[in-house]
């Protein structure tokens, strides 16, 4: 059974995806589980997504596992003879662990199915840029497996191999690009005055961003800005600036919170950008939702694994996930599992799931799923 989840995660780890682009990810998740025969097999769910369902004889809870599909465009550096072949793109998060985790629990279902509810395996599409799983559960298609319990894994490098994190209330942060264009009118370089330069007013932008979070979070709450780039003008002496740019990502603790920083951002862009007569447009794109366990749902992978195998977080990961928009739903929790004390870290081009996590985490989850349904 082992082989067979670990033959999977290597060709899955050749044959990277994007976001929004998993087609061939999907078409061997299919082909793999085509074999253990489930009871239900939803495709093209909220894109690229698939749920794979094994059902007992009687009624009972929905227990539903997620996994992510999407790989990231960065060059991998591993030497080992499952590495990319696609360019630029690889599985530097892990997903491709994820995915051998959920097909090795599939095979054990095979074998003996629960004997109540049923288990909804579902590999979702487009974690990375926070779309999938909001897209997942507006699909239509989503009722047929909406669950009474919701679970999945994330492997943690720095973590001892197999060491099961956990924590009640937000696990990972909620986060949300934010991109800030200003405006203006260029000008001879020598007559700055007869232009409007968004130079003053993007480093007022920069600097005042990063304060913001100081004045909106409750006391010990984490919420911090990053700039992460900006662009103003071009390499030409002889011309002033008329455009500028600068994008950042908001995170925070809650969500709450989040909506308090998005507020005063966007008061202090249009008033930075009005001192200086500019026009100011604000977007977004990769939003997360913080995600949140729920104590009922901590309380089941406790009972599942022993308070003693635990390691319980005292503040949340400042990462985000989008499988918040699961445990909003019902009662879930996002787990974390140790990945090596010594493993690069994630989205590191050196980075490679390690094959031995893969069975340590089936098991946990396996657990999990019997304790649920009884």
């Amino acid at each position: 059974m082992l082989e067979a989840a670990l033959r999977l995660r290597h060709e899955l780890h050749r044959h990277p995806e994007l976001s929004g682009q998993e087609r061939e990810t999907v078409r061997r998740i299919v082909q793999f589980f085509s074999r253990l025969h489930p009871d239900t097999v939803i495709e093209h769910l909220g894109g690229h997504g698939v749920a794979i369902v094994f059902s007992g004889k009687e009624a009972g809870p929905t227990v539903l596992l997620r996994c992510e599909l999407d790989a990231l465009p960065i060059e991998e550096t591993i030497k080992a003879d499952y590495r990319s072949l696609h360019g630029g793109v690889s599985h530097k998060c892990g997903h491709d662990g994820h995915m051998a985790i959920l097909a090795a629990v599939g095979m054990s279902l095979a074998q003996k199915r629960p004997r109540c509810g049923k288990v909804v395996l579902l590999f979702q599409p487009a974690e990375e840029t926070g779309e999938g799983a909001m897209a997942v559960v507006q699909d239509p298609k989503f009722a047929e497996i909406r669950p009474h319990y919701c679970f999945a894994v994330h492997n943690l490098p720095g973590f001892p191999l197999g060491q099961v994190v956990i924590r009640e209330g937000t696990f990972a942060c909620a986060s949300r690009g934010m991109t800030v264009r200003l405006y203006g009118t260029a000008s001879h370089a020598g007559q700055p005055d007869l232009g409007r330069s968004p130079t003053t007013a993007m480093c007022q932008i920069i600097e005042g961003l990063t304060r913001l979070p100081m004045g909106t979070r409750p006391d010990g709450e984490t919420a911090f800005v990053t700039i992460v780039g900006a662009a103003l003008g071009q390499k030409s002496f002889g011309i002033t600036p008329d455009k500028a740019e600068i994008w950042a990502t908001l995170r925070s603790e809650s969500d709450d919170t989040m909506l308090r920083i998005v507020g005063r951002a966007e008061q202090f862009v249009q008033e930075s950008a009005s001192g200086s007569s500019l026009r100011a447009e604000i977007e977004y794109q990769d939003i997360f939702p913080a995600t949140l366990n729920a104590s009922t749902a901590v309380e089941l992978v406790h009972s599942a694994v022993g308070a003693n195998a635990l390691e319980t977080l005292d503040k949340p990961f400042r990462w985000s996930e989008d499988f918040g928009r699961f445990t909003a739903l019902c009662h879930g929790a996002l787990i974390g599992i140790g990945a090596g004390k010594e493993v690069p870290d994630l989205h590191k081009p050196e980075y490679d799931f390690p094959d031995s996590l893969v069975p340590l985490a089936a098991k946990l989850l396996v657990r999990i799923v019997h304790t649920c349904l009884g």
